[in-house]
């Protein structure tokens, strides 16, 4: 009989379920499987890839980037409750996202005297013992769970691959302790458990007859309008959003959007407000969105007739939602929007048609204002040291394809960001869906690792920057050849946390004295912030750029360094805080 650890089996599992990549920071609870990864190395055997990560929220946020781009949740490794503190935010993230992740962390051995094989062994083994490491991440995972004996692994995988894939898609957790991975199992003992027959469950379509009331709401309405922020995430989503919107005559709104949802280039695209078009609205869509606009800023919204439409209509995991709908289903919007898209078609005649088509007609002065203002606003170059971010987007706008991945974490200067830095094709466009700041790098190199000939962008605030590891991201962007280029805006500090202020305290004594305790200003007078110098350090160009003259130039250089393999940063100083 062929005995083997309960880390062997635990690998083949992770196979089994089609995990391509293990983002990992180890530690001492790891060491079973260290050994086993060395052991199916030294046999030639394939197994998930280990991607070492000097930080668990890089690690958590790759994954993030991979599960983006491929629809597949992979695994990522964490040390103890140590390691599950750091990647809680990331996790945050993720929930936020829908993203699938499975998390596991070891767990600091539970014998003293050495009974078993992994029993504590050195002081740290003593002090990472806690009650329950799970609370840590509890609020943000669809199930955690920890493995009692290596004879229920696989079992244990397949359920949590279930959870994790089902719709709506999210993060699982599972602790496994260091004397269970250590087990040995005789093979004839290991049961199989086929993931196929333990698979996720889908969102769909509707039954015939609420399609059927959609789409005469939609043919019934004078202003119709939609507001989505993460339907995007399904490239066939965008497409029938898009005909959809031209057949009905529909404006379409991103609020804080997460992906692209519908080409900026489309006649029905209205931008990224909702309050005016809201407003003039006698019927809304609320498709794929958490927040599509606050309540006490639009106040007019109550009085419209809502119809919703998301794969998490009940937005369960949100303690108070605040939006009331007439009619609220739960489906993959692809699905249900095409099905109401062929009874529209089916049922539209020529006086309907021409009917939508003047409508959107009519919307074209409004379009040509916007895009007037847009270009007005990037005409204002800055000056030096305070390059108007308007001026710094459209120029990176200028130099991209619309094939290259922009990931949007600028905050503050998010929606500015949105208007001058216009993209066209499903996929291309990331937003922030979580609370947790400094996601973009590790969202970056997980989107560049899955889809390796596209250009991954990230533009950052020097405030988020800081939360994002960024010595851990490039020192990972080395080790694994994964060139990204990263835009820091550097405007002194948090502008988010002043306007916050500003808006609760218009009148107030931080206003007086501008003293917002948000600044983030170099010490010794003379000494001066180098966001470039990080990526430097590990192999990458870097480059500070303080004249907007010099802009376009600084952006063909930072390119070229991506194109030929290098991870590159621009140090962008901005108008300031």
């Amino acid at each position: 009989m062929t005995k083997r650890s309960t880390a062997h089996y635990f690998l083949e599992g992770l196979s089994d379920i089609g995990v391509d990549y293990v983002f990992a920071n180890l530690g001492t609870d790891h060491v079973s499987l260290i050994e086993e990864i060395a052991r199916w190395d030294s046999e030639g055997r394939r197994h998930p890839q280990v991607i070492l990560c000097p930080h668990e929220v890089v690690a958590v946020h790759m994954a993030a980037g991979y599960a983006l781009a491929t629809g597949r949740g992979q695994a990522v490794f964490v040390h103890v409750d140590a390691g599950t503190a750091n990647a809680c935010m990331a996790i945050q993230n993720l929930f936020r996202y829908r993203l699938p992740v499975m998390l596991f962390a070891g767990r600091a051995p539970f014998t003293l005297h050495g009974e078993l094989l992994g029993s504590r062994d050195t002081y740290v083994h003593f002090v990472q013992d806690s009650f329950d490491p799970a609370s840590i991440v509890r609020p943000y995972v669809k199930w955690d769970y920890s493995l009692p004996s290596g004879v229920v692994v696989k079992e244990a995988l397949a359920r949590a691959a279930a959870f994790m894939q089902s719709d709506p898609p999210g993060p699982v957790y599972m602790l496994l302790p260091r004397e269970t991975l250590a087990e040995t199992w005789d093979d004839s003992a290991m049961p199989a458990y086929p993931p196929a027959r333990y698979g996720s469950v889908r969102a769909g379509g509707i039954e015939p007859g609420r399609a059927a009331t959609i789409a005469e709401a939609l043919m019934s309405a004078e202003n119709p309008v939609a507001v989505t922020a993460y339907l995007g995430r399904k490239p066939q989503a965008v497409a029938v959003l898009d005909r959809l919107a031209r057949t009905c005559g529909i404006r379409v709104v991103e609020f804080n959007s997460i992906d692209l949802n519908i080409s900026q280039e489309s006649p029905c695209f209205a931008g990224f407000d909702p309050a005016s078009i809201v407003s003039q609205a006698d019927l809304g869509l609320l498709l794929d969105v958490d927040v599509p606009f606050v309540p006490q800023s639009l106040k007019a919204a109550a009085a419209r007739r809502w119809i919703q439409i998301d794969v998490d209509p009940l937005k369960a995991d949100f303690p108070m939602w605040g939006f009331a709908t007439d009619m609220r289903v739960q489906g993959d919007c692809a699905t249900v929007l095409q099905q109401v898209l062929d009874i529209v078609e089916e049922r539209a005649d020529e006086s309907y048609r021409s009917k939508a088509q003047a409508r959107i007609s009519s919307w074209a002065p409004a379009r040509e204002a916007a895009e007037a203002r847009r270009q007005a606003a990037a005409a204002a170059e800055g000056v030096q040291g305070a390059i108007n971010p308007a001026h710094l987007f459209a120029r990176l706008s200028a130099a991209l394809s619309p094939n290259d991945i922009v990931i949007n974490e600028a905050i503050r200067n998010g929606p500015l960001l949105q208007q001058q830095l216009r993209r066209t094709e499903p996929g291309s466009y990331v937003g922030l869906a979580g609370g947790g700041l400094g996601f973009s790098g590790g969202m970056a190199l997980g989107l560049k690792l899955a889809q390796p000939s596209r250009r991954v962008v990230q533009v950052v605030g020097d405030g988020a920057f800081h939360f994002s590891s960024p010595d851990s991201v490039y020192a990972t962007a080395q080790q694994y050849q994964l060139p990204i280029f990263t835009v820091v805006l550097d405007n002194g500090g948090w502008q988010a946390v002043k306007a916050s202020v500003q808006r609760v305290y218009p009148d107030g004594v931080a206003q007086r004295m501008n003293s917002f305790q948000s600044l983030l200003a170099s010490g010794r007078q003379g000494e001066r912030r180098c966001f470039a110098d990080v990526a430097s350090a590990f192999g990458g160009y870097g480059e500070e750029v303080v004249d907007p003259v010099q802009l376009d130039a600084a952006i063909d250089r930072c390119l070229a360094a991506v194109d030929d393999g290098r991870a590159a940063v621009l140090h962008a100083r901005i108008t300031p805080l």
